[in-house]
């Protein structure tokens, strides 16, 4: 069966919101799009992120845009927690120029990264619950 992709705003909304709460005011939100794939034959991977490379920026007259794709299969049995920290391993690829190219693994989309970045998502969510109990 082929990989069929299918458009999955839930997943944008998340995207959206991690990358507010994070304060990653590199990642442009209306050129972040987010799909759900299913009938992917990976077995360890999770997500994915495809860039629109320059070329094609340029051919078609297009801004720098992003997709993240979530392997269904895989993504929708995990727990919020990793889910939320898979999106964010996602969005640690998009380097600061938004320029359609990708970070590398080592030095920037590390787990220890992630964690640290769960830790502040968690810590932003809770100062704004009480901002709203006041």
């Amino acid at each position: 069966m082929p990989i069929k992709y299918y458009d999955a705003p839930e997943i944008k909304q998340q995207i959206d919101q991690i990358a507010a709460d994070l304060e990653l005011y590199h990642v442009v939100p209306q050129f972040v799009f987010c799909v759900r794939s299913r009938g992917s034959k990976a077995r360890r991977t999770i997500a994915r992120i495809h860039g629109l490379g320059k070329i094609w920026q340029g051919v078609l007259n297009l801004p720098p845009s992003y997709t993240i794709e979530v392997i269904s299969e895989i993504y929708d049995k995990m727990s919020k927690e990793e889910k939320e920290k898979t999106l964010i391993h996602e969005l640690l690829h998009i380097p600061g120029g938004f320029s359609g190219g990708f970070r590398p693994h080592k030095g920037y989309v590390e787990r220890k990264i992630v964690e640290q970045l769960y830790r502040k998502l968690q810590q932003t969510r809770a100062s704004k619950r009480t901002l709203l109990d006041l």
